[in-house]
């Protein structure tokens, strides 16, 4: 098993005094997508400070090419290809993480953080057959956050209201919230009957119950009053979240920040319609910037800035054209998502799970740029380091202590990574293995190159970043060597 245990590269000793925490978590937010990745359609001057003055990862990864699962790992530090269930969950889906194993939250709360989720959750809610009108448990509570705000799914899938801790905000008691991800519910025109009543077309499936103007996923009766409305999601999840900040302004906090942008449905709030020539999703990336600077402000209005750790990233690459009719595609013009990778979301090429990354902590983390591969997956044994917390040998079996990497002092990172998208790939230094499928090679819905192949394909990235020469015919012992360790990695239940 020597062969398949990692060294962990960091030494940094904790400090006197560990730093607050707060993790930015964007939803769909591409490579190509900020300006300081390279973007010129859109300006993001918010994330674009926070980079600034931190340091921007240019081989950073998420573990998965969609949500629900990079959302697993960065909270349990195990890749989620290794637990069933950890698909793309349905909102009325139970609860994946199981109560009393060890997640990030539950290690910062050990070394005395006050934790909090507020945003997007998509980790599925109860224990199955969840009664929306009473107690919401197991939940967020239950795995090591003190409290929450949540948008429970996505937003294009019901329920659509928020769930503040263990309970759905606004409900009343009269009008009972009924859920189903099967037989329809209530007498209610959907939005495949009633196209007439939306402000934003379908496309593809979300063509069920209709929540403010726009047609989800799912089936949904009563909580009227409760249900959201999309143009005022961002606003209300800033609120909560500087809430919270100046509630433990006086205390060690750790804030997982959520946000629903760019996820579809794009309706940003009216202030920021028309800010880019690219319709809702261009706009919705204004929003997201927007809300990054909220938050900047408000721990700089603080002076909590110079003893708070930041980062910033995505749980997936970039779609486009993802379920709803919004000009996404129609104009784009020459913007690139992805920027130089190829794929985006879904996808097994770089670009699925290749994202967005930026550290900040003034005085620790210099400013500037790393080449360093590194994974949100050990964001748990790496901040478990920083605050002094010991993680047992069977936790987080595939999270790195990886802080020196995450604080720019060390320019190498993991000697490898597994990406997921379905299939599995191996990365090794600059050379990217993609296992054979017989899954899709293209996603005609969304437009996404996929990847998948039915047979072996390797890469040379430093040389090929557009993944547009397989070299595994010519290349062929370093393609079953590859080839033997993904699978021994596979096998073993853990990487750690």
């Amino acid at each position: 098993m020597a062969t398949i245990t990692a060294q962990n590269h960091a030494q940094t000793q904790a400090p006197a005094k560990p730093p607050n925490v707060v993790i930015l978590y964007a939803d769909d937010l591409g490579y190509g997508d900020v300006s300081c990745y390279g973007a010129k359609a859109v300006q993001t001057p918010n994330i674009d400070r926070l980079a600034a003055a931190g340091l921007r990862f240019t081989d950073a990864h998420c573990t998965s090419a969609t949500c629900t699962p990079s959302r697993y790992s960065l909270l349990t530090g195990e890749y989620a290809f290794r637990q069933k269930g950890t698909g793309v969950l349905p909102g009325n889906a139970k609860l994946i993480l199981t109560p009393g194993r060890t997640t990030l939250p539950a290690v910062m709360q050990r070394a005395g953080y006050r934790t909090a989720v507020i945003g997007k959750w998509h980790l599925g809610l109860g224990n199955g057959d969840l009664d929306w009108n009473g107690s919401i448990a197991p939940g967020p509570l239950e795995v090591g956050f003190d409290e929450c705000m949540l948008l429970p799914a996505t937003g294009d899938r019901v329920p659509c209201v928020y769930v503040d801790d263990h309970a759905v905000r606004g409900l009343e008691a009269g009008d009972p919230i009924l859920v189903s991800y099967g037989k329809r519910i209530g007498d209610a025109p959907t939005g495949r009957e009633r196209p007439d009543l939306l402000k934003m077309k379908w496309f593809q499936g979300h063509d069920m119950t209709i929540v403010n103007g726009i047609s989800r996923i799912g089936y949904m009766t009563g909580g009227v009053k409760a249900r959201w409305v999309d143009e005022d999601m961002a606003d209300a999840f800033v609120t909560r979240g500087k809430q919270f900040l100046q509630a433990n302004k006086d205390r060690p906090f750790c804030l997982y920040f959520a946000t629903h942008d760019i996820h579809v449905p794009r309706v940003p709030h009216p202030r920021f319609q028309g800010k880019t020539t690219m319709g809702p999703r261009g706009d919705a990336i204004v929003q997201l910037d927007w809300c990054v600077g909220e938050l900047l402000n408000t721990l700089d209005e603080l002076k909590l800035t110079n003893n708070t750790l930041v980062i910033l990233s995505s749980d997936n690459g970039p779609v486009v054209n993802d379920g709803y009719v919004d000009d996404s595609e129609e104009k784009l013009g020459s913007h690139r998502p992805a920027g130089p990778w190829r794929g985006g979301k879904y996808s097994a090429l770089e670009a699925g799970t290749r994202v967005p990354f930026v550290v900040r902590w003034p005085g620790h983390v210099a400013a500037g740029e790393s080449a360093a591969l590194v994974s949100q997956v050990d964001l748990l044994h790496s901040l478990a380091h920083l605050v002094g917390q010991p993680i047992a040998e069977g936790d987080a079996p595939d999270s790195q202590n990886q802080l020196d990497a995450l604080l720019g002092k060390d320019k190498v990172g993991r000697d490898h990574l597994i990406e997921h998208s379905g299939s599995l790939s191996l990365r090794i230094g600059s050379w990217k293995y993609i296992e054979p499928s017989q899954r899709a090679a293209y996603d005609a819905s969304t437009k996404t190159e996929l990847g998948n192949a039915p047979v072996a394909q390797l890469y040379d990235l430093s040389k090929d970043p557009g993944e547009t020469t397989n070299l595994a015919a010519t290349e062929p012992e370093r393609t079953a060597g590859m080839a033997a360790r993904l699978q021994e990695l596979r096998a073993a239940g853990r990487s750690r």
